[in-house]
């Protein structure tokens, strides 16, 4: 189980991506959209961890407009070891600096994240699917490619827990 930071993108982006969960479940690839009772919506996580105290996080970031309106220009797709596919914005300056301004404060209020996820390290992304099957990734890939690129806007955050159904809005 783990939990996570996420940045929830504007209705059009949102829209296009919810279309392409169905466009690769639709080619056999399971998507998030049918992971965890369709709880899941498109994001681009800042922080993961294998739990998170919502209150906590809020406390650490209040300061902070987590939430930033941040303009994300997805321009590739990529996948990750253990068949998980994504769309990547560009890891612009912008974003970079939000990143780091969140994690400087989780890790000034003691909670800790997965190594992968902190700066320097982490990889922005929108996930797609978790576990497409070996003989359908490059079909994956290019039905990916068809949406691209694709500009969103960050219009909302939360800590989420979906696996214990917790879900609190940040700033």
């Amino acid at each position: 189980m783990v939990a996570a930071l996420e940045l929830y993108l504007d209705t059009d982006a949102t829209r296009r991506i919810r279309v392409l969960w169905d466009l690769l479940e639709s080619d056999g690839v399971p998507s998030l959209r049918s992971l965890l009772d369709r709880r899941h919506r498109p994001h681009v996580s800042l922080a993961v961890a294998p739990r998170l105290d919502p209150r906590q996080v809020a406390e650490a970031l209040a300061t902070t407009v987590v939430a930033a309106p941040l303009r994300l220009e997805f321009q590739h797709a990529g996948q990750f070891v253990g068949r998980v596919l994504w769309l990547g914005p560009a890891p612009t300056a912008e974003l970079l600096a939000h990143h780091a301004v969140v994690h400087e404060r989780l890790a000034g209020a003691g909670i800790d994240v997965v190594e992968h996820y902190r700066p320097g390290r982490w990889v922005p992304h929108c996930t797609l699917s978790m576990r497409v099957p070996n003989p359908l990734m490059a079909a994956a890939v290019r039905r990916c490619l068809e949406v691209l690129p694709l500009t969103a806007t960050v219009v909302g955050a939360a800590v989420t827990d979906h696996a214990r159904d917790i879900s609190r809005p940040l700033p």
